[in-house]
């Protein structure tokens, strides 16, 4: 069965409702600099643009769900988009540091509602039998958008300033709020064979709401657990981790906080956050999955600008082009991948997903000082379609195990996962990178002697003129820099290659260890017809 004319137009309302939220979550790291000079701002400052956005969205993303039950599906996202659109432009006019972090949070909290939702819309414009390409549809704006965000907001930094990557937003804002308020509906309560036989013998006919009690307490303590939880996440490193007070207070506000919330939501009747869906052993797996692919692929985001920057001195927009062709690729994968999902065993693409994902990282762990642009396109290229053969799949194995409201709860709780996974994998990275740095450049450093015949050999051969042409190829102005300072620099390099090795095989591993959780799964019954609803309890 085909889709109609208006089926069409809101799968393309929630894509660019997507990548309105995406594309933001990242654009921004690429004006960092020009955003410091002209706001007189430390990096310390700053980060707190990024880190504000990131907490308020993670604090949203689980209760999506509920917000478009309490409020309306229509009235919450429109309204949520046109939030986003007024703080985008709030943000791209700010004066000062403190409002343009402000916004950004306002950002934030608006954004968290674009993702689950659009999702939800899109799962349902689809026929049941076609729910793999719906996934695919959605993954392609999830996977596409981080990769895009560094080359557009370089090039839009540089030809028209910082300001301009939140202004932007603005028109596309406006367009996609029109659209959303002509063509979503609210969602109707499931109605159960006895309560239309009540309904009917009484000869009322009443208009069902969604809406219920408030769980207040499980609002504070979701606020509390997840906004803490990513804090600790996002600013560990920077803070030195459990050497800091506010690390050590803020890690204890994320236990105490999570722990009470599960506690709270599996008790009361009507919660916030449906805990009991982790019942269904696809869904729970499967967000550790989901979680485990939010490493690897924020993960590599991460790690693969810092060392093309370091090593080989690209810009964020030659380093976005690095990524394209991978992306593109995994785009116009996706829907072939969804239309195989109706043939075979969703697990067995998954398992395919994450050994090519370990192979892709095995090889983007041998990147040198050595390696080329071309050289890097084969791994990054692998890389992509795996993301392709993990993310269709994943989506798809578990949403199809509900219906209803539940779609946009689990979608929520989807997300919340994948980002967490992305900030658990930055945050492990850039540590590793850091302290193993400081470690490989003392191992290095010692055999730096009189009595070593390769550095002996190397300052005599740069004191009898070759140091002008190492220093060219160390990207260093040989004026005032004796031989000592140029093997200085080239084994902090050394040093900072074989961290980012390091941290390569570490997510290498991790891609293997997901196994785990994919080899407990099992095979999903999914009913015939529309899928179960556990929503209800």
């Amino acid at each position: 069965m085909g889709m109609s004319t208006k089926s069409k137009l809101i799968v393309l309302t929630a894509i660019l409702a997507s990548l309105l939220e995406i594309i933001d979550t990242a654009i921004v790291n690429v004006a960092v600099p020009h955003m410091m000079g002209n706001l007189g701002a430390t990096i310390d400052e700053i980060s707190w643009v990024i880190t504000g956005y990131i907490i308020a969205n993670a604090i949203v993303l689980p209760i999506a769900g509920w917000l478009s039950e309490q409020l309306g599906r229509k009235l919450y996202y429109t309204t949520c988009i046109g939030i986003f659109t007024a703080a985008s432009l709030a943000c791209g006019l700010a004066p000062n540091l403190p409002l343009l972090i402000f916004f950004r949070i306002i950002q934030g909290l608006a954004g968290g509602a674009l993702l689950p939702t659009s999702q939800a819309l899109i799962y349902e414009a689809f026929p049941a039998e076609q729910a793999g390409m719906a996934s695919a549809i959605y993954g392609m704006s999830v996977l596409v958008g981080p990769t895009i965000a560094p080359t557009l907001g370089g090039y839009l930094t540089d030809e028209f300033g910082w300001r301009s990557i939140f202004n932007i937003n603005v028109p596309i804002g406006i367009l996609v709020a029109f659209l959303s308020y002509f063509l979503v509906d609210d969602l109707k309560v499931p109605e159960t064979s006895k309560q239309v036989a009540s309904e009917r013998a009484s000869g009322i006919e009443k208009p069902q709401s969604l809406r219920r009690p408030i769980d207040t307490w499980g609002l504070i303590l979701l606020v509390v657990g997840i906004g803490s939880l990513q804090f600790v996440l996002e600013r560990g490193n920077a803070e030195d981790w459990f050497d800091s007070k506010a690390i050590i207070l803020f890690s204890i506000l994320a236990i105490t906080g999570i722990a009470g919330l599960i506690i709270r939501e599996l008790k009361t009747k009507h919660p916030i956050l449906e805990l009991r869906h982790f019942k269904n052993g696809v869904f729970s797996n499967g967000t550790f999955l989901m979680m485990a692919m939010g490493a690897a692929l924020y993960g590599l985001l991460f790690i693969i600008p810092i060392f093309v920057n370091t090593v080989q001195g690209l810009t964020a927009e030659q380093t976005g082009f690095l990524f394209l062709p991978g992306a593109l690729t995994a785009a116009l994968m996706m829907p072939f991948i969804g239309y195989r999902l109706k043939r075979g065993d969703p697990r067995k693409l998954i398992f395919i997903g994450f050994i090519l994902l370990a192979v892709a990282f095995y090889y983007v762990s041998k990147f040198d000082s050595d390696t080329s642009t071309a050289g890097m396109f084969t791994p990054l290229l692998l890389r992509g379609i795996a993301m392709a053969f993990l993310f269709v799949p994943i989506n798809n194995l578990v949403l199809t195990q509900f219906k209803g409201p539940a779609v946009g709860q689990v979608a929520g709780m989807l997300n919340l996962f994948r980002q967490l996974g992305g900030s658990f994998g930055i945050a492990i990275a850039s540590t590793i990178l850091q302290r193993s740095q400081d470690k490989n450049f003392s191992l290095l450093s010692e055999r730096i002697t009189q009595f070593d015949r390769p550095a002996t050999y190397s300052i005599q051969a740069l004191t009898n003129g070759l140091s002008s042409k190492m220093s060219q190829l160390l990207g260093l102005d040989s004026h005032g820099l004796d031989p000592i300072k140029i093997i200085y620099f080239k084994v902090k390099e050394q040093a900072f290659i074989l961290s980012y090795q390091e941290v390569l095989v570490i997510l290498m591993m991790g891609c293997i260890l997901a196994l785990i959780p994919l080899s407990l799964m099992k095979k999903p019954e999914i009913p015939k017809g529309a899928p179960v609803d556990v929503s209800a309890h």
